[in-house]
């Protein structure tokens, strides 16, 4: 019973702390966090390997609190523990005392898992429900593909069980035969309002377990022998690629330990006052009933991780575009002039897998489009290439949990797919993610398929947070329009050597090529292809062709014409503004694609001078449809060259009356 009572007694000081930290802080979630204190003390005290003093070791078993709003639990260990926190420069042991400090604006413990605040426990950002399975997926996949045995528990919630990120998390990780992530669901009957639905029980949940191909176990979540035995057994699997993957199923009760917390509800309320004592003295309560057998000499031993193994990644170079082709048999595509830059990105992808072993591919059943089959079919790649099938959720936070494992992870599906996973996306920037997303298909130049498949409001999403930093303080995310392959080549490699996020569009159809290989980008950079007097043309990606076939007309009209290829956002803003003085201050922005995108960009940099320029924006202000080609697109919209030039002369016409 020696082992019995030290969890009771560990688990109980567990729920102790996280009560008395929510006091002080007057918020957060301690009776969530209280189911789960013995599933915590035997996984943080015992099965795992791994050490306090390097959270973040390489080779050490991860814990992914999905349900992040019982993050108290995991901090009350932490303490006991003295995990080290804080940032690189400055780690220390977390101590008791620094509990009190719970959701303050100085302390590295925030209301929900955040790494990026001081926390390296923890490998990604949690508590918008549903994603943390995918990132321990994530995690496991990384484990594997660098040959490291460890493990990876992800805590999930029952009532987070309903999201639907979840079943593809747990597809994919059936799919990939990742017998190295076990899902913990813990089920303690109650979401935030009420009740959980019957299909959300612990019963239903085992049964769509055991349907989806998981070996299950069934344990009461409170009984230190019964979670002991399970982990056991996970271990024994975790490492056998045959096996089938395992889940658990723990029936818990929120609030365990205190009636006060059972008898209404208490989801993400604190006890205070008479409430807490009397809590607090049915915890001790607990403890005297629980830990009579304690002896002084029972404690626990962390097992330690493996040493990590010694080995090199090898970074290389990314070949010029032309000797690319060149490799592959593909000289014609020189001759002919023109590539879509979907295909240019498939073959800087597989170019990249070989310069650089940190790079790992994901796709959504679409690689036979986006073109990262390049890589998927390069026999020396495919072991770094993760395919997700069509679960866009899932695909973007395994990528965070890849990129917390230190590679470098490309995501490819239809830009309009990508929408689906804006939160996924979020979440992975607020952890810090080093995420490369590429959306193909993208704008209204896709034509035929229509608007369900077309990428229209995503620059202006992306865009919000490239008017901001991120932890590095960096942009939050650049947004990058290849116009031609020689871009779209070249700019895949500058986002592999970028530590940040990314979001690239590429293009469906053939493309004229604008440049050559002497051509270097940027982030942040743009191109100037024609240098006028009269007026400044602001486009990005299938515009600029567009915007191209309208300085010819501009010229025949007598109008000199700049043209900027604004490939990056955000961009060098004094650097514009030099361009449009030089064009009289006058700037026509275009853009396939809704507003609030690159027109406002460049507004915000325009007024942002306090200079006088006029600018005037195109941009996509209806509902397209279908069309059969993109000349009819555009027309439809009203984005072709003859309307960018009419616009133009309108725009002069005006102010020099």
């Amino acid at each position: 019973m020696s082992f019995e009572a030290a969890v009771h007694a560990q688990a109980i000081e567990l729920d102790r702390l996280s009560l008395e930290m929510t006091a002080a802080a007057g918020s957060g979630h301690p009776s969530t966090a209280m189911s789960l204190g013995h599933i915590v003390t035997v996984l943080m005290f015992h099965s795992m390997r791994w050490s306090p003093e390097h959270p973040k070791y390489p080779t050490s078993d991860r814990l992914v609190l999905s349900e992040g709003h019982a993050v108290p639990i995991i901090y009350a260990a932490a303490a006991k523990l003295g995990v080290m926190v804080g940032r690189e420069d400055e780690r220390r042991p977390l101590r008791e005392s620094d509990l009190a400090t719970l959701r303050q604006a100085d302390s590295v413990l925030d209301g929900h898992p955040n790494p990026c605040e001081g926390f390296p426990f923890f490998d990604t950002a949690t508590g918008s429900l549903g994603q943390g399975l995918s990132a321990a997926a994530g995690l496991a996949a990384a484990a594997r593909i660098d040959g490291i045995e460890k493990r990876i528990y992800c805590i999930v919630g029952d009532g987070e069980a309903r999201e639907g990120q979840v079943a593809e998390a747990l597809d994919f990780i059936v799919d990939q035969r990742l017998t190295n992530v076990l899902p913990i669901f813990n089920c303690n009957g109650f979401g935030q309002a009420d009740r959980v639905s019957q299909q959300q029980s612990l019963e239903r949940i085992k049964a769509k377990l055991e349907a989806t191909g998981y070996t299950v176990r069934e344990i009461d979540g409170h009984n230190p022998s019964q979670i002991k035995a399970a982990f056991d057994e996970f271990a024994g699997i975790s490492a056998k690629d045959n096996a089938q993957p395992m889940a658990i199923v723990a029936r818990t009760v929120k609030g365990w330990g205190s009636p006060t917390l059972q008898s209404g509800n208490y989801h993400g309320k604190v006890v205070a006052g008479d409430a807490l004592q009397r809590a607090l003295g049915e915890l001790a309560e607990r403890r005297t009933e629980l830990t009579s057998s304690l002896a002084s000499s029972d404690s626990f031993m962390i097992q330690p991780p493996q040493d990590a193994p010694a080995r090199e990644v090898m970074i290389g170079e990314l070949p010029p575009f032309s000797e690319a082709l060149k490799s592959r048999d593909m000289t014609s595509v020189l001759h002919s002039g023109r590539l879509a830059t979907r295909k240019a990105y498939g073959i800087a992808l597989q170019q990249l897998g070989h310069a650089n072993e940190r790079v790992v591919v994901l796709d959504a059943d679409v690689s036979n489009s986006t073109y990262a089959e390049d890589f998927a079919r390069d026999p020396k790649l495919a072991g770094r290439f993760l395919e997700c099938k069509i679960g866009e959720q899932n695909m973007f936070s395994v990528a965070a949990g890849l990129s917390a494992a230190e590679k470098i992870p490309f995501c490819s599906t239809f830009a309009k797919f990508v929408t689906r996973a804006y939160d996924q996306i979020e979440m992975a920037i607020y952890s810090g993610a080093n995420l490369k997303i590429v959306g193909s298909h993208a704008g209204a130049s896709l034509a035929a398929d229509g608007p369900s498949q077309m990428s229209l409001p995503d620059v202006a999403w992306f865009r919000s947070f490239a008017t901001m930093r991120d932890h590095r303080g960096n942009p939050g995310c650049y947004i990058l329009q290849p116009a031609d392959a020689y871009a779209a080549y070249a700019l895949t490699g500058v986002m592999a050597e970028y530590e940040g996020c990314c979001y690239m569009r590429t293009l469906r159809p053939e493309t004229e090529f604008l440049y050559s290989d002497d051509v270097v980008f940027n982030l942040g950079g743009f191109e100037v292809l024609s240098e006028g007097r009269d007026i400044l043309l602001v486009a990005a990606g299938y515009m600029v062709h567009e915007a191209n076939k309208a300085l010819e007309d501009l010229d025949r009209a007598g109008i000199s014409a700049t043209l900027v290829d604004l490939y990056s956002l955000p961009f060098d803003a004094e650097k514009l503004l030099d361009i449009a003085n030089q064009n009289n201050g006058y700037v026509l922005t275009i853009e396939d694609n809704y507003g609030a995108s690159i027109g406002s960009a460049v507004a915000d940099a325009l007024a942002e001078s306090g200079e006088g320029f006029t600018l005037d924006q195109m941009f996509i202000q209806r509902i397209p449809k279908s069309a059969p080609n993109p000349d009819e697109i555009l027309r439809m919209v009203g984005l072709t060259h003859e309307d960018i030039t009419q616009r133009c002369l309108r725009l002069l016409q005006v102010v020099s009356a």
